[in-house]
């Protein structure tokens, strides 16, 4: 399954994907951030928008990831996981991070980023690490916002960052309960 979600993910790369300058985006996401560090003078205020930010864009986004690769409903949590790490990434950011320690519930693994395109060009300077910013929290927010719209409440936090001077980027995603299919009012 792994290598079927992966030729998904760089087929829709291929040839699915409206391309955008790397550098314009990377630079216009750093901009971001650094406008909200001035605005808000705070690193935990600036990781909840960060992460509130990427909610809503995830939650636009997984109705484009399935209608450019087709993909169904995932059957359980670990399918799940492959779709993120070989198609999600893969699609927006021509990235397919590593997935790796799982909890014995299977309910949790970790998304391991060896290569994070929005920490390009960027370096944190010792007081915002000191104080707790997550540079790319955008991601958690993307990861939870697109998960909920396929009915699955989780919890998504960085645990190391490269930019904190770890060896690699570190995602947890907690599976907190399956949400009960709701029918919007006057749709029945």
């Amino acid at each position: 399954m792994a290598k079927q979600y992966k030729a998904i993910g760089e087929e829709a790369w291929k040839n699915n994907v409206e391309k955008v300058n790397a550098e314009l985006f990377i630079f216009t996401y750093g901009s971001l951030v650094v406008q909200l560090v001035k605005d808000y003078e705070d690193y935990g205020a600036v990781n909840k928008q960060l992460d509130k930010m990427g909610y809503n864009i995830g939650v636009r986004l997984i109705d484009d990831i399935l209608a450019r690769t087709g993909i169904e409903r995932c059957a359980d949590f670990h399918t799940t996981a492959e779709v993120i790490s070989k198609v999600g990434f893969r699609v927006f950011l021509n990235i397919a991070p590593s997935i790796a320690n799982w909890s014995a519930d299977a309910k949790e693994f970790s998304l391991i980023l060896e290569d994070n395109p929005l920490n390009d060009f960027c370096e944190l300077p010792p007081k915002a690490v000191q104080e707790g910013l997550w540079y790319s929290n955008v991601l958690c927010g993307v990861i939870r916002g697109a998960l909920e719209m396929m009915q699955m409440q989780t919890e998504v936090w960085f645990v190391r960052d490269v930019l904190r001077g770890d060896d690699a980027s570190e995602i947890r995603v907690r599976l907190v309960k399956v949400l009960d299919e709701e029918v919007p009012v006057g749709d029945e």
